[in-house]
C-alpha cells in the first residue's frame, strides 16, 4: 500500500457535480416519461424550441455532444414523429433538423416543465441564477472556452 494516501470522495468536487447531474436528470424523468421523452430528446427539442430547425452540427455544438452519440437519437425521434431530418438544399453535406408538428406541440409544456424542476430543486430564483452562472464559468474554463 502506498504512503500517499489520496483524498476521500466526500472531498471530491466531479463526484458532487456528478451525483447532482444524475440527480437532476432523474427529478426530470417522470415528467418527461409522461411526455414520451427522455432527458436528451428533451434538450434536442429545446434547441429547435428556440430556432425551429437547425444543422445536426449545431445541434453538436449547443448540447456538446458528439455526433456518434447524436445520430441514433436523432434518428429515434425522428422515427418517434418529433423531428424530420433532410439535407441541406445548398449544401448536401449538412443535415438539417427540423420540428415535426408533433414536436412543435411539446412546446406547450416548456414552461410548466421549467417550473416544476425549478420547485423540486427547491432554489430561490437568485440561488437558481446564481447556480446557472457558476456551472456556465467553470464550464468555460475547464473547456478552454474562457
Amino acid at each position: 500500500m502506498a504512503d500517499i494516501e489520496a483524498p476521500p470522495l466526500a472531498d471530491q468536487l466531479c463526484f458532487d457535480l456528478y451525483a447532482a447531474s444524475r440527480a437532476v436528470t432523474a427529478a426530470y424523468r417522470p415528467t418527461l416519461a409522461a411526455l414520451g421523452l427522455t432527458y436528451p430528446q428533451y434538450l434536442v427539442l429545446i434547441v429547435l424550441w428556440e430556432r425551429d430547425s437547425c444543422t445536426v452540427r449545431e445541434i453538436a455544438d449547443r448540447l456538446r455532444l458528439d455526433h456518434g452519440t447524436l445520430t441514433p437519437l436523432l434518428r429515434r425521434m425522428e422515427f418517434g414523429g418529433l423531428i424530420a431530418r433532410h439535407r441541406d438544399h445548398t449544401d448536401e453535406r449538412f443535415v438539417v433538423v427540423s420540428l415535426s408538428s408533433k414536436g412543435d406541440e411539446l412546446r406547450r409544456h416548456g414552461d410548466r416543465i421549467q417550473c416544476d424542476m425549478k420547485a423540486a430543486m427547491g432554489l430561490s430564483e437568485q440561488e437558481f441564477t446564481d447556480l446557472q452562472v457558476t456551472l456556465r464559468a467553470l464550464t468555460a474554463r475547464v473547456s478552454g472556452e474562457e
